[in-house]
């Protein structure tokens, strides 16, 4: 099937029996309500809970659906929506309820492409991010709200600028051969971060998130990483310099999926900007350092990308459902991106699954590493690759194996403990040497241990 056809098959395939939607705005406690309606009118298929409170001691709630809630099924990935992280940018907001509640009832319904993607799928929907920001854009109301009025948190921080800069470490870390992924925190992080931060940084060192996506607004384009660039000689906000992950055509993959799904992001033409294919490159549109995008790629196995969904950033209830119309297949086929690539089990010989194996695609200079059961994913496009798992303690294996534009291609690795050779002993000597003997006959030999590749 063509490629650009598969997002209008999808829709025609959301068409049928599409649920009747309330477009309001909701406030706080109206979008708690929301969630534990949506949770008591599919009770066996989704859990809520709370990775934290924001600094006004609101709930950061997420909706979780699944066929085990709460539970992590090996090789079923894990994924991640997160709205409003800007207070005053809401349409995400909303589009995150409207989401919820259409897996719902399209689950209830029998829809068979969806009751597949929560069997085969791990969801995580966190509708608002900053609740406090938002509380104060609200009392503007869309018709007087400012630019600016409730972007930040209660503590008056841009929390998309809040994160630990890592990419700071990477690009030296790139230069002396450094890792490539899970960059080490700096030792002082959690004193520079709000709780609204500390809380996401805990929330996605918990669980094993393979794709995401962070709603925005005040632009119509799929924005993917890197967001900062690597140039530094230049210190204005808006220095343009394209700077791409190793990943880059995976990533341009990617936000090309939401934009031609998108009813009209791909157009390129929005709110007076022109992005080609409706997607750019963070940082050549305008660096931005220590935001969450860039942070998720270099400290988790997690790929996102940043989703700039309305020029107005506090849409009117009457454009909601529009705006719901024109991003509903988006949504889904984006969560559908998570089943590409490879996965499969690393264990040791005994079948012990082993966390943390180091996953390495030759070509690609950008690593993942296996969950607790020892379960891994690799996003990849269509193609032969070849690649490693190694573990400490273990011989190294490498593979070659395709990938094909559907399922995952399934590749399993099974590692055997490295032989560990021990220094050879000093023998006896039956015969007394003196010292100058010793340096002339005796020659200090390097020890070298093998590797398996």
């Amino acid at each position: 099937m063509a490629r650009w056809l598969r997002p209008l098959v999808g829709a025609l395939l959301l068409l049928e029996g599409a649920a009747a939607l309330s477009f309001l705005h909701h406030r706080y406690e109206e979008l708690v309500q929301a969630l534990f309606r949506v949770q008591s009118q599919c009770p066996y298929v989704t859990r809520i809970y709370s990775i934290g409170r924001s600094v006004e001691g609101r709930h950061l709630y997420v909706l979780e659906f699944s066929d085990y809630p709460g539970i992590h099924e090996p090789l079923e990935p894990e994924f991640k929506y997160v709205g409003n992280m800007h207070g005053n940018e809401v349409l995400g907001r909303e589009l995150l309820l409207q989401l919820s509640e259409f897996l719902c009832e399209e689950y209830r319904r029998g829809n068979e492409r969806i009751t597949r993607l929560i069997h085969d799928t791990r969801i995580h929907i966190m509708p608002s991010m900053n609740p406090d920001g938002y509380e104060v854009a609200a009392k503007q109301g869309p018709d007087s709200n400012g630019y600016l009025t409730g972007r930040n948190n209660a503590n008056g921080v841009d929390l998309n600028r809040n994160f630990p800069d890592l990419n700071t470490l990477m690009y030296y870390s790139r230069e002396i051969s450094g890792p490539n992924h899970h960059i080490p925190l700096p030792d002082n992080w959690k004193s520079q971060v709000e709780p609204e931060t500390l809380a996401v940084i805990q929330w996605i060192s918990s669980y094993n998130f393979v794709l995401s996506a962070n709603l925005h607004g005040g632009a119509v384009v799929a924005n993917y990483p890197y967001d900062k660039s690597q140039d530094q000689r230049f210190r204005s906000h808006r220095r343009t310099v394209n700077t791409p992950t190793p990943d880059d055509k995976l990533f341009q993959k990617l936000a090309k999926t939401y934009s031609y799904a998108h009813s009209w992001m791909h157009r390129g033409w929005n709110c007076g900007d022109y992005f080609a294919d409706g997607i750019t490159n963070g940082a050549s549109w305008y660096s931005l350092s220590k935001g969450m995008q860039d942070f998720n790629y270099l400290y988790t196995n997690c790929f996102e990308i940043t989703l700039e969904l309305s020029c107005n950033k506090f849409p009117p209830e009457e454009d909601l459902e529009r705006q719901w119309m024109a991003n509903r297949e988006a949504l889904v086929a984006f969560i559908e991106e998570v089943h590409q690539g490879i996965k499969g089990m690393v264990s040791d010989e005994n079948n012990n699954g082993i966390a943390g194996a180091v996953i390495s695609v030759q070509g690609i200079s950008h690593d993942i590493t296996s969950g607790d059961m020892g379960d891994y994913f690799r996003l990849l496009l269509p193609g032969t690759y070849t690649v490693t798992a190694s573990a400490e303690g273990y011989q190294p294996l490498t593979v070659t194996t395709t990938v094909g534009p559907a399922a995952p291609s399934l590749v399993h690795f099974q590692l055997k403990q490295e032989v560990v050779r021990k220094p050879a002993e000093r023998r006896a000597s039956g015969t007394r040497m003196n010292n100058k003997a010793l340096q002339k006959k005796v020659v200090p030999r390097a020890t070298h241990r093998g590797t398996q590749r």
